[in-house]
């Protein structure tokens, strides 16, 4: 990997946090972690990561929010998000349909409980490495 890649992780389970941060750092990442919604988008508007890994149930702002916001903003639209839901029998593509109605786009999703090389392998492609 000749330029180091920025990934973001944001997920409210410090356990699941840990794991995913040690896999990506070990394939030579650099990761990055919030804990919440509005934390994820201070971290991103601090800093804009390459790719954004995102839990779709998490307190003050849920993944959905997050990647509305994110999907809005013209200077953030174009980082992937890659969406870990629990919830994947409400999702029936990378379009994620929520109880508002409101229509989402996330670039790839893996159902919960996903395994940190699956999101490893995941992030990998979504940064064509």
């Amino acid at each position: 990997m000749a330029e180091k890649k920025t990934i973001l992780v944001v997920d409210d389970e410090p356990d699941f946090v840990s794991i995913v941060q040690s896999n990506l750092e070990k394939e030579g990442f650099t990761v990055r972690v919030a804990y919440d919604g509005v934390e994820g988008m201070e971290k991103v508007r601090q800093s804009p990561p390459d790719l954004i890994v995102l839990d779709v149930m998490m307190p003050e702002k849920d993944g959905y929010q997050m990647c509305s916001e994110l999907k809005r903003d013209e200077k953030f639209r174009d980082i992937p998000v890659l969406m870990l839901t629990a919830v994947a029998d409400h999702v029936s593509s990378t379009r994620y349909s929520h109880y508002d109605g409101m229509s989402m786009e996330a670039d790839d999703y893996l159902p919960k409980p996903a395994t940190a090389e699956d999101i490893t392998q995941s992030v990998k492609s979504l940064l064509n490495l």
